[in-house]
């Protein structure tokens, strides 16, 4: 994967390109600032790239803006937002394209590295990847016209692991049904949400979550 990096802090910075780079990734540029994202990604078309939420000047969501503004300059980049913070100002935002190949992973919650790497791949891919308690703030902003409504509790929690980019046989062990089962409940999920056949699974799979995650 060729990848950019954009953390202000050098030492995480560093090291993440150091650990991507021992597992093999291209590292194209590592950044600092929200305006250098934003160029990188322009110039360099990265794979996907790696990016911190609170960077200079005011250290509030300035990587948040940014990823939404490279996703402007070039549409569907794929951007996995690495924090210790959640902040969801500006997420809504950079889910509004339904194009996918974004993710929010909080830093303190990845367990090991071929988690994270997993993620990088599943956004570089077109997917998607959100830590659960993103999710949950979310969903705490959830409009009254949920286009969710539908939607039995099971299917809500299939949804919400799929959120969190979990393959089915996963979501199966988690529930402790069959993946037969998680199956079903994933085409009832594709029905209610009016997501059909004429596209690929992995395409409704993607447009379902960021439904529920916009929801």
């Amino acid at each position: 994967m060729r990848v950019v990096v954009a953390d202000d802090a050098v030492l995480i910075r560093e090291g993440l390109v150091r650990l991507l780079e021992e597992f093999g990734c291209e590292v194209l540029a590592a950044v600092g600032t929200g305006t250098e994202l934003v160029a990188a990604v322009e110039e360099l078309r990265p794979d996907v790239s790696v990016v911190d939420v609170r960077m200079p000047p005011t250290f509030t969501d300035e990587g948040l803006r940014a990823a939404v503004a490279a996703r402007q300059k070039v549409p569907g980049a794929p951007i996995l937002i690495l924090s210790q913070y959640v902040e969801v100002s500006y997420a809504d935002d950079l889910l509004a394209d339904a194009r996918g190949a974004v993710g929010y992973l909080l830093k303190d919650r990845v367990v090991d590295v071929e988690e994270f790497l997993a993620g990088l791949r599943r956004v570089a891919g077109g997917g998607t990847v959100f830590d659960p308690q993103v999710v949950a703030q979310l969903m705490v902003r959830r409009r009254r016209d949920d286009p969710l409504g539908s939607l039995t509790p099971r299917e809500r929690e299939v949804l919400a692991l799929m959120a969190e980019g979990r393959s089915n046989p996963a979501i199966s062990r988690e529930l402790v049904v069959t993946e037969g089962a998680v199956e079903k409940h994933i085409r009832g999920i594709f029905v209610k949400l009016n997501l059909y056949a004429d596209d690929t699974d992995q395409h409704r799979r993607v447009l379902a979550v960021l439904a529920y995650l916009r929801s």
